[in-house]
């Protein structure tokens, strides 16, 4: 059997799902919780399209969320 990875973002339908998903991703204890989230959403929409929208450059972002850096928001 074949598989592929999993995303939550391939099953939530409104942005308001999306929306909460996150804020309960942040608020959770473990600060890695909300980075995966975030990762997950980038794989979702497309790292290039993300980073243009944010205004940043596709290879920052694609080495924010790669594994080997622990990005931070403070």
């Amino acid at each position: 059997m074949k598989t592929k990875p999993f995303n939550p973002f391939d099953y939530m339908e409104t942005q308001e799902e999306i929306n909460e998903f996150l804020v309960d991703c942040f608020n959770d204890y473990d600060p890695k919780v909300f980075i995966g989230a975030l990762n997950h959403l980038v794989k979702k929409h497309g790292v290039a399209d993300i980073a243009e929208s944010i205004g940043v450059n596709r290879e920052s972002l694609y080495r924010s969320f790669n594994g080997k850096v622990s990005p931070r928001w403070d």
